[in-house]
């Protein structure tokens, strides 16, 4: 018998107590696990102290996952879980395997029929569609727009067109560092009855949660976006 695959979510900023995000049950299921698979060892290592484990955090076994991990690598990861043991995947924030390398870890655990058991936890992409007022029967998301600014503007034309026909918000984020670029051009492109939000801070003391069409947003003060996590939804 192979072990199950726990989707662990992790709060999406720095808290002191993670039982101000999460659920007694999550917790309880997350103490006594040995292996993980993270994204970045140190915050989770942060993150699994606060939570307080039932073995030391050097008796733990945290392999990584991300942006530099080969794909021929992530196969050992399952090593584990065909044991026998139970694995906790976490990402740096949020819900793993969502806009998170976790997914391909998922996928093969899906493929050896290994129990993939999602935990409930904050998901930024839901709080922000819940508190947007937009389209909540019709979403897409869709991760990171390009980086580069002609690339930027057409996806933009393009998922402003497919909003309007489907009558579906769209969702996508960006690197922090990189928001404010991001509004700078939707502003630029989108047409001036277009709604956008813009949420930003989910579930941290500086939250905010504001929906305006384009033309009200040229008009009002630029948020301060630099360097504050925030998903942007637009429905024209």
């Amino acid at each position: 018998m192979s072990g199950q695959l726990f989707l662990i979510p992790v709060p999406l900023g720095a808290v002191a107590d993670p039982a101000a995000a999460l659920h007694p049950d999550v917790l309880a299921t997350i103490r006594p696990l040995r292996h993980f698979v993270v994204e970045q060892a140190k915050s989770a290592r942060a993150f699994l102290k606060a939570v307080g484990t039932e073995q030391p955090l050097q008796a733990l076994n945290l392999e990584e996952l991300n942006e530099h991990t080969r794909p021929g690598d992530i196969e050992r990861l399952l090593t584990p879980l065909r044991a026998g043991h139970d694995v906790g995947l976490l990402s740096e924030a949020g819900c793993p395997a969502v806009a998170d390398p976790g997914a391909d870890l998922v996928a093969l655990a899906q493929r050896e029929n290994i129990r993939v058991a999602p935990l409930v936890g904050p998901s930024s992409l839901l709080l922000a569609l819940m508190a947007s007022g937009l389209n909540g029967q019709r979403f897409a998301f869709q991760g990171y727009l390009p980086a580069k600014e002609a690339e930027r503007r057409k996806a933009l034309v393009e998922l402003e067109n497919e909003s309007q026909k489907r009558q579906q918000t769209q969702l996508f984020i960006e690197t922090p560092y990189r928001n404010r670029v991001l509004f700078e051009s939707i502003l630029a492109t989108c047409r001036p009855t277009t709604r956008l939000c813009l949420a930003t801070d989910l579930t941290l003391p500086g939250e905010s949660v504001r929906t305006r069409s384009v033309s009200q947003w040229k008009k009002e003060t630029p948020p301060d976006l630099e360097r504050r996590p925030t998903v942007f939804l637009l429905l024209a």
